[in-house]
């Protein structure tokens, strides 16, 4: 079976200054990191012929803030083809700039997500709360669930009925990422986070406490996507693309789950190892979606490296998933702590990893797999990266 992402690979990476409320517009921020990824690829402006966001609308206040045009103006480009997508997988711009360089229908894609998340929060005005509630909303805000942590902490309150597991097991996710993250120069939360501390913290939505949801950030990353005939030819290592996925079997719906123990990260997992003959035990670090700490359990379970109700136990007391571990997971904070880039910051983090640039939290002995993991509700993406 021809695998068409394998046309492609990860030639140039970029990312804006990240934090809580730069004071910064969201185009500025788009423009310096992907100046950044252009530089870094070793090409000029005048070489990409194709750009690709994620959602087209605003799921949330600051979440998209920025469109294909917008930053295409602003960097003078020539277009042959460009994409962005409403509904969709978060890792949806990667698999479209896949396509359409091994298509044909571009030669460099500029890949890019830019969120502007917590300044938005902040100024928004009161009134808005009072805004009329429609869609899916309309079932959820009446009962007092507005948040997806409502939605997510009734799967994992069932899981934990299932299978037993403990806050001190679900804890290691984001002590883990925290102890990352103070490695990282640019991760929001910098300060190493204790057991006490995490137990001690205010309850959103049991059995999800502050620490198990993922933090608001600003900020942008780009990459840049090419043909692999150009690889040669690229300032930096690339990184090539084994396989990708973001399949919807599934109601794209948050309560009405076949299982109600699992979201759709099992779908994408079939359909990520069905692309290739690389298996779990190949991957040499993990880049897991953690938009709250359960979905990176779900993640270990259906990818393969554990089995089902067995996750709990695989990550407690963080020594299977450090960065000296036998698999280490979410280098940089993950979204926990580094902050939230709607998953796009795993994907740029997995390829910091691949071209052993980490620094102080660099994973040892060259690490040639990565797996990145995006999403973990209703709907769900995966990809596979390798240095060659």
């Amino acid at each position: 079976m021809k695998i068409p992402e394998r046309s492609a690979v990860i030639s140039g990476l970029g990312q804006s200054a990240i934090g809580r409320r730069l004071g910064r517009e969201a185009l500025d921020l788009s423009i310096e990191a992907s100046l950044q990824a252009i530089t870094d690829a070793g090409l000029d402006r005048s070489e990409i012929d194709g750009i690709s966001t994620g959602s087209g609308y605003a799921v949330a206040p600051g979440a998209s803030p920025v469109l294909t045009t917008d930053l295409k103006d602003a960097l003078r480009l020539n277009l042959n083809w460009y994409g962005a997508s409403s509904d969709s997988t978060q890792m949806s711009a990667l698999i479209n700039a896949c396509m359409a360089v091994a298509s044909g229908q571009a030669r460099h894609v500029l890949v890019f997500r830019t969120v502007t998340e917590a300044s938005s929060r902040a100024n928004l005005q009161s009134e808005d709360s009072l805004a009329r509630v429609d869609g899916g909303m309309q079932w959820r805000a009446p009962f007092g669930a507005p948040s997806a942590a409502n939605w997510v902490s009734l799967i994992a309150s069932r899981y934990a009925h299932e299978y037993g597991m403990t806050r001190e097991q679900l804890a290691w996710v984001a002590l883990n990422a925290r102890r990352n993250a103070v490695l990282t120069p640019h991760a929001v939360y910098r300060t190493p986070l204790t057991m006490a501390e995490y137990l001690s913290s205010r309850m959103i939505s049991s059995p999800l406490c502050l620490y198990d949801c993922d933090v608001p950030i600003d900020g942008s990353v780009a990459m840049v996507v090419s043909h692999i005939d150009t690889a040669r030819d690229l300032r930096s290592t690339p990184i090539h693309i084994e396989a990708i996925s973001g399949p919807l079997y599934q109601r794209d719906t948050w309560d009405q789950q076949p299982d109600l123990t699992r979201f759709a990260a099992a779908d994408a997992a079939k359909r990520l190892w069905s692309r290739t003959d690389l298996r779990p035990q190949d991957v040499d670090v993990a880049q897991l979606y953690d938009g709250f700490s359960f979905l990176a359990l779900l993640w270990l379970e259906d990818m393969g490296f554990c089995g089902r109700g067995e996750a709990a136990a695989f990550v407690e007391g963080g020594h299977r998933i450090a960065l000296d571990g036998e698999l280490p997971m979410n280098t940089s904070g993950g979204q926990l702590s580094f902050g939230r880039l709607h998953g796009m910051g795993l994907l740029h983090e997995a390829c910091i990893q691949l071209r052993q640039l980490g620094g102080e939290r660099q994973v040892p002995n060259q690490p040639q797999v990565a797996l990145v993991t995006n999403g973990g509700g209703p709907v769900a993406s995966a990809a596979l990266l390798v240095r060659r």
